[in-house]
């Protein structure tokens, strides 16, 4: 349950910042925050029941999947019945990359649509959250990863503040028409300065653990900030590390099953298969922190390389 520190540091160091500067909330900021706070509760019921019910599991399959379809539910609302003057909602409609691609999912209707896009944001909050949850098995590992992934969504978001159409007069076939991308940077930066100070405490020993209240919220922080950003697809390479763990364990189910007992990992999640290997924990950490930041530098990297080329 330790990660309602890093919720409770995000949210005060993001009001910190606005009150200092006499600035109101963005709708996009309180969106990340909203998604953060929402798989929080998610998660802490989960780490309540396992510690003060005795059941191990926490809460069961389904019980977890409607608690997110619930934060996806009202995520969605707010992403896409806020409209600005200009008529620019914080989320879009449309199918992102590392930009919109034009794939608008209202073209199938506006109830066909509708469901299709909570869907959607349904599955990109569900995975995500549940991708970082996963990763978390070693002291320091997922938050380490959260770190680097979130961290990179403040890059990002600076970049398409600089950027934004209205702002650039050159290069403005490459500007970026993104609902409070400044305020997302911001968020992104508070919640990765919680992360770095959680961090300090979760290394090898760990002193506090994050549970399920800080995995799932981290995760539901990143998916936002994701859809927010326009960056969809763009999350499978950021949170390479989440990817990576998640199929491990999709794989090794999936083979148990097909091959009636037989497994291709000595353990899943892929750390625990490294650990039973004879890797230190702290070895498999730091090689996995390696490979989370080397997915982190190719996202912005191809980031970047879209603005200049795209």
């Amino acid at each position: 349950m330790g990660g309602g520190v890093i919720i409770f540091a995000s949210v005060i160091g993001y009001f910190t910042g606005k009150l200092i500067n006499g600035e109101t909330p963005s709708i996009s900021a309180l969106l990340v925050i909203l998604a953060m706070v929402g798989l929080g509760i998610v998660g802490f019921i989960d780490d309540f029941i396992k510690t003060h019910k005795q059941r191990s599991l926490g809460l069961g399959g389904w019980a977890k999947i409607a608690g997110q379809a619930v934060v996806a539910v009202a995520f969605a609302f707010f992403a896409f019945g806020s409209p600005n003057e200009r008529g620019v909602t914080p989320a879009s409609t449309q199918i992102s990359v590392i930009r919109d691609t034009g794939f608008d999912l209202m073209m199938f209707g506006s109830v066909v649509g509708s469901i299709l896009l909570v869907l959607w944001i349904f599955l990109l909050i569900s995975a995500t959250s549940n991708g970082v949850n996963i990763t978390d098995g070693l002291d320091g590992l997922a938050i380490g990863a959260s770190i680097m992934a979130i961290g990179a969504y403040a890059v990002i978001g600076f970049w398409q503040f600089n950027q934004a159409c209205g702002r650039v007069i050159e290069n403005v076939a490459s500007c970026y028409e993104i609902r409070d991308p400044l305020d997302l940077a911001v968020i992104a930066a508070a919640i990765t300065g919680a992360g770095i100070g959680f961090l300090w405490w979760n290394t090898t020993p760990a002193q506090i653990i994050m549970g399920d209240t800080g995995s799932m919220s981290l995760g539901g922080a990143l998916a936002a900030l994701a859809i927010l950003s326009r960056t969809e697809i763009l999350l499978v390479l950021v949170g390479g590390l989440f990817v990576i763990v998640t199929g491990s364990v999709i794989l090794q189910r999936a083979y148990f099953k097909i091959t009636k007992g037989k497994r291709i990992f000595l353990m899943s999640p892929l750390h625990h298969h490294f650990e039973l290997k004879g890797w230190a924990e702290i070895t498999v950490v730091v090689r996995f922190w390696i490979i989370a930041g080397l997915s982190v530098l190719s996202g912005i990297g191809l980031f970047y390389l879209e603005w200049i080329y795209g």
